[in-house]
């Protein structure tokens, strides 16, 4: 393989494929229903998984499951009713990720995850300070000219089959671990993606809880 998976910053990373489905309320930001991950390291010229997680989450009283939103991943308020609470579901999630690892979250459209995981800090406080790499800018650069760069259009460029659960977590998060792990082949071949930080600089991005809280100018 190239230099990115020959970097051994690369193959020190444990990259954590990650998927909500959620709600959206009106006046309120998206509430998750539903979280998988997916954890996996290379080494030895191949990928292996390191882990994986799954898990229903009962959204609050403000944010019910719709009818749009069981047409679109099948999910029900009956279903879910019993489910985990997001400190349950979320904090048992993080619980999972040990002090001294060096992770990256791999999302697709990443800012949808690093959004929910924002408003959910106070349950998963050291996911929500995970930075992210995103398969879109990923994919805009190592597959120039698709129409578009939605995820049924990257399985459709890879020859990665639709699972008939698509838009369910765990089935969303499988088929973004290949498209990333197709894209990470690509990416061997490119000069510009050399090392970590080359595939930093064109996908990453910074989990919104480390971003810089911008002060206010004067003290009033």
């Amino acid at each position: 393989m190239g230099g990115l998976t020959r970097d051994p910053e690369f193959g020190d990373t444990v990259w954590i494929v990650l998927d909500f489905e959620a709600t959206t309320p009106a006046g309120h930001p998206p509430q998750p229903i539903e979280v998988a991950a997916l954890a996996l390291r290379y080494a030895a010229g191949r990928w292996r998984e390191a882990g994986r997680s799954t898990s229903l989450i009962r959204p609050p009283a403000f944010a019910p499951v719709t009818a749009a939103t069981t047409a679109l991943n099948g999910l029900t308020p009956q279903q879910l009713a019993a489910a985990p609470t997001p400190a349950q579901a979320l904090g048992a999630l993080d619980r999972r990720f040990t002090s001294g690892t060096r992770y990256l979250l791999v999302a697709h459209h990443a800012s949808t995850e690093a959004n929910l995981l924002y408003h959910q800090r106070e349950h998963c406080p050291t996911l929500a300070r995970i930075n992210l790499i995103d398969t879109i800018p990923l994919a805009k650069h190592l597959a120039p000219g698709l129409d578009n760069y939605r995820l049924d259009t990257l399985l459709t460029h890879f020859a990665i089959p639709r699972p008939a659960d698509r838009h369910r977590a765990a089935a969303d998060v499988d088929v973004t671990a290949r498209v990333f792990m197709r894209l990470i082949d690509a990416a061997d071949r490119d000069d510009a993606l050399e090392d970590l930080a080359g595939l930093v600089k064109i996908a990453g991005r910074t989990a919104k809880t480390n971003r810089p809280v911008q002060q206010h100018l004067f003290d009033l």
